[in-house]
């Protein structure tokens, strides 16, 4: 007969840790995931600045949605709600320095 121990508080099991951190990760995405979608739009907006603006306003608007489900798709492979937030937030900042040397230059 095989016995079955049931984990406790102090040994925390991968679906207990994703229990835990699954509303802060969402909420990195929805935040920081979103507004770094809008940055890469942004960014291929200006690099695409030879295009004619309707279709230049059409690649970036349909830019927005597969960036941000990849982004709501990848945030939960991130140890814990912290690291989703830093990690979101270093990429925004990334995509934004990008644009303002872009547009200074």
């Amino acid at each position: 007969m095989t016995t079955h121990t049931t984990p406790t508080l102090a040994t925390p099991t991968p679906r207990m840790r994703l229990a835990r951190d699954w509303v802060s990760k969402t909420l990195a995405d929805l935040l920081l995931g979103f507004a770094l979608a809008l940055g890469c739009s942004g960014l291929l907006a200006q690099a695409a600045s030879s295009i004619p603006i309707s279709v230049r306003a059409q690649l970036a608007m349909w830019l927005v949605a597969p960036v941000w489900m990849g982004a709501l798709g990848g945030v939960y492979f991130f140890s814990s709600g912290w690291r989703a937030w830093l990690w979101l937030g270093a990429a925004n900042l990334l995509v934004a320095g990008v644009r303002l040397a872009w547009r200074l230059a």
